[in-house]
């Protein structure tokens, strides 16, 4: 009878919907468009893009912010506990009741008077092991594991999606750095030419050949460009310190940059001309949101479950006795099904599938939101690639333009064909185009960085060991049996477009 029992439950289909991960209408007539560049990427590996720069000094920021950065080790624990809540969803479909109880007593009674006057002690003692085990007819405890599944799913996804943002961070961040160090380069060039030029109006001014006027706009001038210098050094501090707390460190502590020099690299841009729309699916934060969608909507089965009875098989073995002779020992075995319904809820259970069932809607609409926000992502990158490209081309010509208006000036000047003013403004011009140009150049090394972004590369499959290092294993250890989940394969989700 438990057997055939168990056999009718197995074949009962599970209540609630079965999850087909939504595909966005739209999607498959977008295609994105860098505007004519050259370099294509589709199927391409992205999952370290950044060494595409060749710089060394780089690729040993990320990889020490892989391995130290305390976001990712967040994300890493939190596979560890899915995979730990997996684990209680599925003991779930076994005897849910594996019970063992006993108790023992000494009794001393002491009476006065009739048949039982006197004094007598005796023991007694008890032992039972009770089982129960609610079978799984309308599909909750499947529903449960197909829910802790998809909920594991998804953290491996939110920690793919960490390793994502890390390494676009981290190169956002050292390239920055390079960008400000370049300015102040520039800015401390244009100091020195600039004192050059007070000095010489200066000593003209106290010959008698020049006016105060002169000497106090080139004053104006030498110091103005000198007081920019400070905010870019703090600039600099505060990107130090972002960067020290991506690789887990006290801000500052990045020794590494003290080798880093000015120089940006020169990039080609990439093209997104033949990016398939599957790339776009594939981004870790919108697998996270489309497995996220799958967990609840095992939700809507479970809560659709309490609407209809529980039957459960049940058994007890005990034993009792006594110390008494005129008292024998009991055993006793029971056993049979069981069945409870809640029938009167007042709308409890059917409000409870109701909200499982908005908060699927929501998951569904959070992953529409989501493909959205990925392709808005890739074609403002695009977009952002394309026009500080141009804008490069147009600020370097206006810099040639710039300084060569500040030798014709500073020349004229000396042989006395034109007034300071003309040098002035001469190098006013030079020194706004300089730190424009550089402005612009480190844009767009920051947009190509968000455009491997937006297509969701920087992240590589990890294993246990990657995401939980010896040193926290060995603590995990200490304070917890972890049986065998701290060296246990990760399962790896399946593929985009699978059924979750």
């Amino acid at each position: 009878m438990p057997a055939l029992l168990a056999a009718l439950a197995s074949a009962c289909a599970p209540l609630g919907p079965d999850f087909q991960e939504p595909e966005p209408a739209w999607l498959a007539n977008w295609q994105p468009d860098l505007y004519g560049q050259t370099e294509q990427v589709a199927g391409a590996d992205l999952s370290q893009w950044w060494q595409r720069f060749h710089d060394p000094l780089l690729d040993e920021l990320v990889a020490t912010a892989r391995r130290e950065n305390p976001s990712l080790r967040i994300a890493g624990l939190r596979i560890l506990e899915s995979r730990a809540t997996q684990g209680i969803a599925t003991g779930l479909q076994y005897p849910q009741l594996q019970q063992v109880s006993g108790s023992g007593a000494f009794v001393a009674q002491d009476t006065d008077g009739g048949l039982n006057a006197g004094d007598k002690d005796f023991r007694t003692a008890d032992a039972a092991f009770t089982l129960g085990w609610e079978l799984d007819f309308w599909g909750r405890f499947r529903r449960g594991v197909e829910s802790a599944d998809a909920a594991y799913f998804a953290s491996v996804a939110n920690q793919r999606d960490v390793q994502v943002l890390l390494a676009a961070q981290v190169a956002s961040l050292y390239y920055g750095y390079k960008t400000t160090l370049q300015r102040i380069e520039i800015a401390q060039q244009n100091v020195a030419l600039q004192e050059r030029s007070l000095e010489i109006t200066q000593r003209l001014f106290d010959e008698g050949q020049d006016s105060e006027l002169d000497v106090q706009q080139a004053r104006a001038q030498y110091l103005g460009t000198r007081a920019a210098i400070p905010a870019l050094r703090l600039a600099l501090t505060q990107q130090r310190n972002a960067l020290a707390a991506l690789l887990g460190r006290a801000p500052g502590d990045v020794p590494e940059l003290d080798a880093a020099n000015s120089a940006l690299p020169e990039l080609q841009a990439t093209s997104l001309a033949t990016v398939p729309a599957q790339l776009l699916l594939r981004r870790p934060d919108v697998r996270s949101a489309a497995w996220q969608a799958a967990a609840q909507s095992a939700q809507v089965g479970i809560a659709q479950a309490d609407l209809y009875p529980s039957i459960s098989l049940g058994g007890t073995l005990s034993w009792s006795g006594t110390s008494l002779d005129a008292v024998g020992d009991v055993t006793t075995l029971a056993g049979g099904p069981g069945l409870t319904w809640n029938i009167f809820n007042y709308g409890r259970i059917e409000n409870n599938v109701r909200v499982q069932d908005a908060r699927l809607q929501q998951a569904l609409e959070a992953f529409q939101a989501s493909v959205l926000g990925a392709a808005r992502e890739i074609d403002d990158a695009a977009a952002r690639i394309a026009q500080t490209s141009e804008s490069q081309t147009i600020l370097d010509a206006s810099l040639a333009a710039a300084e060569r208006s500040l030798s014709i000036a500073t020349r004229r000047y000396a042989e006395g064909y034109s007034d300071f003013q003309r040098v002035l403004d001469a190098q006013a011009a030079s020194v706004t185009q300089s730190d424009r140009a550089v402005v612009n150049r480190g844009d767009h090394v920051a947009a190509i960085i968000d455009l491997y972004r937006a297509l969701g590369g920087g992240w590589q499959a990890a294993s246990i060991e990657e995401l939980i290092s010896p040193p926290l294993r060995d603590t995990l250890r200490e304070r917890t049996d972890w049986g065998d989940l701290l060296d246990a394969p990760l399962p790896a989700p399946p593929e985009q477009g699978a059924a979750p």
